[in-house]
């Protein structure tokens, strides 16, 4: 790397000041006993510092928590990288990085380089607690919320309701978008522990790792980016009520003997500890997974399956219990109306025949889905839902005759560019989940996003686990 050196030096001493002022991280530059003697001005923004308070000053002037990172490269020579400390005299949590500044072969000072990361941290501790509130949530629903009247679905309910009054484990079994998240909600709600927490876990949302060290917590230094002082698992926090561990059958089998000490012992041990923790948890587990395939397959531990299987629950598939359609559909009009400004709307005679014939592959999740586009396709001064309105989610049929919730003609009818585009996104999601058995990590693979993406766009519209 080269200079031209036909300028004055004073023009090239100003260039290059005005350069180092440009950089946005903030420089420190101390001299070979650690004195100050360069900072630039998003140094002073950064640490709330003037030039006066550390030019001509040792290194550790600016310090508020932490060793001099300076006097460390002036002692050893080498460059070191990325020593959390907090700065200046508001604390600010930043990472520096200093390398050693040689002169012809002679160390003559060390360089900085200090990145904020205090607006970081504020942020993840403001997600963290949104996090917490979130999952903290009491149970919403009850066995009250569970509309129908079907054998099949009175045998399910008379089940959850005696398994709800016992400590046992429960596990959900059913297709998805069965309902099988309304009766996790319903059984905690129902039993001794209605009034501590309950807690859901998507199994499949998190990698290994994180769900390790969401589930278990960790102690200070466990992993890099560890928190100061460690923190509490969910088993931690949910002590004395109820986790529902949905979507366990993708839960890696590693992770399952770590779930499996719980049902057993009754503890848990922090990611970086040794020390067992004693939790008083009640365990929920729902899955669409053939779980004796996975046993089979080695995919899935038997001993905590028969841990998790005390009190199974099958949750008929809509097309088991077709009689509850006519219910279904006339609450869900009831409740979203409200919600789209179509307080009063109807169904004909047509369109429920039409919702009794399809044969539900998404189950109760997709008729509410159905029933909410159909809503949105009343134009202002319609107050029934026709045929016409159901034939864009239920009128096609794929390559193998199958119903599909997504259209292959879209039949215009007065809507706006962007109905029709959120109709068909929102149908695509739905399909893409039903074919990929809702496994969301497996349905976001096959749609090419990220599976954060399609979080997004299923709160967007709406889609969620009933």
């Amino acid at each position: 790397m080269g200079m031209r050196e036909d300028r004055p030096q004073d023009e090239l001493k100003l260039i290059l000041w005005t350069i180092i002022n440009s950089i946005q991280d903030a420089i420190s530059v101390v001299d070979e006993k650690g004195i100050g003697i360069l900072f630039n001005k998003a140094y002073c923004r950064l640490t709330g510092l003037k030039q006066s308070d550390v030019l001509n000053k040792p290194a550790a002037v600016d310090i508020a928590e932490g060793e001099s990172v300076h006097m460390k490269v002036l002692k050893t020579g080498q460059a070191v990288k990325g020593v959390p400390m907090k700065v200046g005299p508001y604390k600010r949590d930043v990472l520096v990085s200093c390398a050693p500044l040689y002169l012809n072969d002679t160390l003559k000072g060390s360089v900085g380089i200090i990145h904020d990361v205090s607006e970081i941290r504020a942020l993840m501790d403001e997600l963290q607690r949104t996090r917490q509130k979130v999952r903290q949530l009491e149970a919403k629903y009850t066995f009250d919320d569970i509309i129908g009247e079907s054998e099949a679905i009175q045998q399910a309910i008379n089940l959850a309701k005696v398994a709800a009054v016992t400590p046992a484990s429960v596990l959900l079994r059913g297709e998805c978008g069965t309902g099988k998240e309304l009766f996790a909600h319903a059984i905690h709600d129902a039993s001794p522990r209605r009034e501590l927490q309950f807690i859901r876990v998507n199994c499949s949302a998190l990698p290994e790792t994180l769900l390790e060290s969401e589930l278990f917590g960790y102690t200070e230094g466990a992993f890099t980016g560890a928190r100061k002082r460690g923190k509490k698992g969910i088993f931690e926090e949910a002590n004395g009520g109820t986790i529902f561990l949905d979507e366990i059958g993708s839960m890696e089998v590693s992770l399952q003997a770590k779930i499996l000490r719980v049902l057993q012992e009754g503890e848990i041990v922090r990611i970086g500890e040794t020390r067992p923790i004693s939790v008083d948890v009640r365990i929920i587990a729902a899955t669409n997974a053939d779980l004796e395939a996975f046993i089979t397959a080695g995919k899935f531990r038997k001993d905590l399956y028969y841990r998790l299987n005390v009190f199974p629950v099958y949750i008929p598939p809509l097309c088991e219990r077709k009689e509850d359609v006519p219910l279904l559909a006339h609450y869900y009009l009831k409740r979203m109306g409200q919600d789209y400004n179509r307080i009063g709307a109807e169904l004909s005679d047509e369109a429920l025949s039409m919702l009794q014939k399809y044969e539900w592959p998404g189950n109760v999740r997709e008729l509410k889905n159905v029933i909410s586009r159909a809503l949105i396709n009343l134009k202002k001064d319609e107050t029934t839902v026709e045929v016409r309105h159901l034939m864009f989610s239920l009128g096609m049929r794929g390559p193998t005759g199958e119903s599909r919730a997504v259209p292959d003609v879209c039949n215009y009818n007065g809507e706006t560019l962007a109905q029709l585009q959120a109709t068909w996104e929102k149908g695509i999601l739905v399909d893409a989940l039903r074919s990929a058995g809702g496994n969301k990590t497996e349905a976001a693979k096959r749609l090419k996003i990220s599976i954060r993406n399609l979080y997004n766009k299923l709160e967007k519209y709406g889609i969620k686990d009933e």
